[in-house]
């Protein structure tokens, strides 16, 4: 993806960081974790990892999601609907090292993503600070912060998450779809 694509998000969260600057924490003691499946929270844990000067861990599966968004969306709604948490490719291995997280992951399905739920399961945040930040596709949070305190009941939420819409997947490839209709060979050209 161009630089220049990518701009306006992070041109976005740029008060992020200068926000952070008057209560960053020792250097080396922040963990930004992130799932991402288009790149926005990816941009977002970037700049937040660079702004405090902090490790970044990306969650992944063991298994990759489907490349295709709609078999995505069935295979995480399949997911969330019966509660499996899918297996993680990696885990955190030093997070005692850690006094404070940040936790970001897009909404899928009106929630958290089910491997963000796995993540959370095999990590004890006891005692650690959490901060969300999240993006959407302009449905909101849904539940994702219940999700978030039920399963890290234990760690200090903060409740200043950051709440980013960002560009929906679905929308993106439904009009580059109807847009190659349009343009397919053989197809009449617009007048």
């Amino acid at each position: 993806m161009a630089p220049c694509a990518l701009l306006p998000l992070a041109a976005l969260v740029a008060p992020l960081g200068a926000a952070a600057d008057t209560k960053r924490p020792a250097a080396g003691r922040v963990l930004v974790v992130y799932f991402s499946r288009s790149g926005n929270t990816r941009v977002i844990a970037g700049h937040i990892g660079r702004s405090l000067g902090a490790t970044v861990f990306e969650i992944q599966p063991a298994q990759p999601y489907p490349e295709d968004y709609f078999q995505t969306v069935e295979q995480a709604r399949r997911e969330r609907d019966s509660g499996f948490r899918p297996p993680l490719k990696d885990r955190v291995e030093n997070l005692d090292a850690y006094d404070v997280v940040y936790l970001g992951f897009p909404i899928w399905g009106g929630t958290a993503p089910p491997v963000v739920r796995s993540f959370l399961a095999a990590h004890d945040l006891a005692g650690k600070t959490l901060t969300p930040f999240i993006t959407h596709g302009g449905y909101g949070v849904g539940d994702s912060l219940k999700v978030v305190a039920a399963h890290a009941s234990r760690a200090r939420l903060r409740e200043a998450a950051l709440v980013m819409q960002a560009d929906q997947e679905k929308q993106t490839t439904e009009r580059v779809n109807r847009w190659l209709g349009d343009a397919r060979p053989g197809s009449r050209p617009a007048n």
